[in-house]
């Protein structure tokens, strides 16, 4: 007796019990076109009855794609970069889309490398987060393959998501002045150029924003900057801060991981937080709810920062021809206990 091979569901029988058409069954497969959340749930309910499962790599090979893009971010090792990765990575595989993982650093040759493997169909588009445009080899770059930006750098020849950097930095400096902070410190930022990022910049310059609108002095003595921004970074900036001997009652640091690096070395020098110095941090990872004290901090949806820079990037490799679009999510300050309070009246 021959034993028969089971027939493999097809998007037809899918639609036939979902009772929607072959069309939708695609869309919600591929996630290139927003389906009705009920539709959704009716045709994913469907493909797991039947065991369906979307043959990706033949639609590709009809399509001429390969059904993976690249994100590349400058440093992985970073809290920050750990959930924007996994928020990223969790969107694609919901549209039927592998991801390829790489970390660029500062070297534009690894950027050039990623836009030969598009050019080559080796992937279908990038996600790219370069730190500087000036090292970015999206500024020499003839002919882009689909690339969508994610960060500050001002650019105006692909895609980008961002959210307002400047403007953030500027509502964190308004909230520690709001505490009566008056000294107010910077880690992440400084007048060397050889380690200014498109980032540092923007949110410098929504420090001194708030600092014009207080009428409060612009020290140069209180600004520090370490690459990579880490918590050593942080720990080191503020050390820094301390051996100048300059008076401060506030440390605003541009992530949240710089801010724990600090609040340890403050806690070393027996320096307390919230009750002499308060820091904020900025990005709302996961461990800055945990630290002690919990910081203060920026927050933006990076759910909704990965959906955005998916669709961006699935509509490019779509249309080609489309002229660059650009989205800017918002932000929120969350207050917790490095905050709670303003300094005691004896600053630093």
């Amino acid at each position: 007796m021959t034993a028969t091979t089971p027939t493999r569901a097809t998007m037809k029988d899918v639609a036939a019990l979902a009772g929607v058409s072959p069309k939708t069954v695609s869309n919600v497969v591929t996630g290139t076109i927003v389906v009705r959340e009920e539709t959704r749930a009716r045709v994913e309910a469907a493909m797991a009855e039947l065991d369906f499962v979307p043959n990706l790599s033949a639609r590709g090979l009809r399509q001429g794609r390969s059904g993976i893009i690249a994100l590349a971010l400058p440093d992985l090792a970073t809290a920050y970069s750990a959930e924007l990765v996994h928020r990223i990575v969790e969107a694609a595989h919901e549209r039927g889309l592998a991801v390829q993982i790489e970390e660029t650093a500062l070297e534009p040759d690894r950027e050039k490398e990623l836009l030969s493997r598009a050019r080559a169909h080796l992937v279908d588009g990038l996600i790219l987060n370069p730190i500087r445009l000036e090292d970015s080899v999206i500024r020499y770059a003839d002919r882009l393959p689909p690339i969508v930006v994610i960060g500050e750098v001002e650019q105006h020849r692909t895609d980008q998501v961002l959210i307002d950097s400047r403007l953030a930095a500027a509502d964190v400096t308004r909230h520690v002045i709001a505490r009566g902070a008056r000294r107010i410190t910077v880690i992440g930022a400084d007048e060397r150029g050889e380690v200014a990022t498109a980032t540092s910049r923007l949110r410098l310059e929504g420090v001194h924003d708030a600092l014009r609108e207080a009428g409060l002095p612009i020290d140069r003595a209180r600004e520090v900057n370490r690459l990579p921004w880490s918590m050593a970074a942080g720990a080191e900036g503020m050390k820094e801060l301390l051996a100048r001997g300059i008076a401060f009652d506030a440390v605003i640091a541009f992530t949240d991981s710089m801010a724990a690096g600090a609040l340890h070395t403050l806690h070393g020098h027996g320096i307390d937080v919230p009750g002499e110095v308060i820091v904020t941090g900025f990005d709302d990872v996961e461990f800055s709810q945990f630290t002690s004290p919990s910081l203060t901090t920026i927050a933006f949806d990076r759910r909704a920062f990965a959906e955005a820079a998916l669709s961006l990037l699935l509509s490019r490799i779509d249309d080609p021809s489309t002229p660059p679009r650009s989205l800017t999510l918002s932000h929120q300050l969350l207050e917790r206990a490095s905050t709670a309070h303003g300094p005691s009246g004896h600053p630093r």
